[in-house]
């Protein structure tokens, strides 16, 4: 089929940045765009042929705009899936598959699925209530520290707690949720792996990744992660057996752990394009985006190899401050060697809220990083 100046719509469920961020490759394409998201100033409302605004858990919502879609794609996890698996009864092309979805959605789910595929996780266990996991711990079957996280709706570090002491545990959140052995963690790493639905594969280079101490969010992401090549081979590997044990197809980011032993375990996975993945915007051949539109297209995947290390800084609002967004010192940052700002168009700031990301290249992974530090101890992401 002709995807290219023709009637053929894409639909795309989330209007968000990685949204926004994807439309930039259909407009290099001419690729007709359709997107639907519950806020009116989604950022992505501008860049695409058609914008509606609606609820992405609401069945009838969802229902309604996809029979508008020849193909539905979508930037955010948390959608009613029941209508993605009714739209693809009666034809509509899906990718990722709701299916894969499902699954994902829910991180007991998708726990199991490691476990029952023989694929290196954290131990675990579920529990129905926060009250049967503090009945747990009294009885001495959990011990701390451990990893609390809600099996839904989670995003962005919500939904994940390291649980220190019995006052952590009284200030969960109820419902169903997994309790998850600490890793021993040495780095945080990620690959996102395309994959078409005729079978085509390619891997990204592995990632490192640095978390915010409280906000449990990325910091910062350095390609190539600074590790041995060994250890790089299997969590490309891992990465690769992760995808086709989903039947994935379009991206998907799949988190890892690498332990002190040398141990690389599966922490989770996102079946879209993926904050680890912004850097490649700059420093890859074929950046993440592009990458997901031809795979769920069913076009020839490209290059995946970087031109040049990357780092991306994280852009959040900085905690004290809430409302009309102010990028404070933002052309001192502009003006270092490297640097590339992409700001998303959220009119709102709020503490820890993604405002944007900087890219920063360099020929040599540890310059990166240098710069990437003066940019993060520079620039201010505050309220006016």
């Amino acid at each position: 089929m002709n995807f290219f100046s023709t009637n053929f719509t894409l639909g795309i469920l989330g209007g968000g940045q990685l949204g926004k961020m994807l439309l930039q490759e259909t407009l290099k394409y001419d690729i007709r765009t359709a997107v639907l998201d519950p806020s009116a100033e989604a950022p992505a409302r501008f860049a695409c042929h058609s914008f509606e605004q609606g609820d992405l858990l609401d069945y009838d919502t969802v229902y309604q705009f996809g029979k508008k879609a020849d193909l539905l794609t979508f930037e955010i996890e948390n959608i009613n899936v029941d209508a993605l698996e009714q739209l693809e009864r009666e034809g509509v092309r899906i990718y990722p598959t709701p299916k894969s979805l499902r699954m994902i959605q829910d991180k007991g789910l998708q726990k199991d699925f490691y476990k029952e595929r023989q694929i290196p996780t954290a131990p675990f266990e579920h529990f129905s209530s926060t009250e049967l996991l503090q009945k747990a711990v009294t009885e001495g079957r959990w011990s701390f520290p451990f990893v609390w996280k809600s099996t839904r709706f989670g995003y962005d570090g919500n939904g994940v707690k390291i649980v220190r002491n019995a006052q952590d545990i009284a200030s969960l959140p109820q419902g169903p949720c997994i309790a998850e052995v600490c890793a021993d963690i040495d780095k945080e790493l990620a690959v996102i792996v395309a994959r078409s639905p005729k079978g085509e594969t390619t891997t990204y280079p592995v990632v490192e990744m640095e978390f915010h101490p409280e906000a449990n969010q990325v910091e910062y992401v350095l390609c190539p992660a600074r590790i041995n090549e060994s250890i790089s081979q299997q969590a490309q590997a891992l990465a690769l057996e992760v995808a086709e044990a989903f039947e994935s197809i379009g991206l998907l980011a799949v988190e890892l752990f690498l332990t002190q032993s040398g141990k690389i375990w599966v922490n989770e996975v996102a079946p879209r394009p993926h904050n680890s993945g912004h850097y490649s915007i700059e420093a890859s051949y074929t950046n993440q985006f592009e990458q997901h539109l031809r795979a769920i297209l069913n076009l020839p995947l490209g290059n995946s190899e970087s031109k040049v290390a990357g780092v991306m800084v994280n852009l959040v609002g900085e905690e004290g401050y809430a409302g009309d967004v102010l990028y404070e010192n933002i052309e001192q940052v502009m003006a270092l060697p490297g640097v590339t700002p992409h700001i998303y168009g959220k009119r709102q700031t709020r503490p820890f809220r993604k405002m944007g990301h900087i890219t920063v290249v360099n020929p040599h992974i540890e310059e990166a990083r240098a710069i990437a530090q003066k940019v993060k101890e520079t620039i201010r992401v505050i309220s006016k």
